[in-house]
């Protein structure tokens, strides 16, 4: 599998066979779904869930200011508790 931090471009995803691309989108789709259910449910999840959820590492979540946007969702830093920084998701449509 690719690492989707990391695309490929179009003409090496389309050597891929296509059960490995079939794959990389129900992967993707998982994720869609659980950032859904995560933003309907009002959960906060800390940056390292957030990190990982997204794909990339921690600090590349904690970098990018109090509020962005991720795809379907803003992103926005709520609280601290300890030495966590906890995240809200809200679906933008």
């Amino acid at each position: 599998m690719t690492d989707p931090a990391h695309p490929l471009t179009l003409e090496a995803n389309e050597e891929l066979p296509r059960e490995v691309r079939v794959a990389q989108l129900r992967n993707t789709v998982e994720t869609l779904q659980m950032a859904d259910a995560i933003a309907s449910n009002g959960y906060l999840i800390t940056s390292s869930e957030l990190a990982d959820l997204m794909d990339v590492n921690a600090s590349a979540v904690t970098s990018r200011g109090d509020n962005w946007v991720w795809r379907n969702w803003v992103v926005s830093r709520v609280r601290r508790e300890g030495n966590q920084i906890l995240w809200q998701l809200e679906r933008v449509d």
